[in-house]
């Protein structure tokens, strides 16, 4: 019995790293999804400043 109950165990085990790697996945995908049209959309709004060298400074300031 102590075998099939070890065997039992780890093949949970399986399901859930499984079903876990699955989900970490699929959020990822989500928040690269999001983080994309973010940017597309501030890109099209023109909200993205261009960087300018500060011949002074040397400093990068925006337009």
């Amino acid at each position: 019995m102590p075998p099939f109950i070890a065997f039992a165990g780890v093949l949970g085990g399986l399901a859930v790293i499984r079903w876990a790697y699955k989900t970490a996945l699929r959020v990822n995908q989500e928040l690269e999804d999001a983080r994309v049209e973010r940017v597309a959309e501030a890109a099209r709004a023109g909200e993205i400043p261009t960087l300018r060298r500060d011949p002074i400074t040397g400093a990068y300031r925006p337009d």
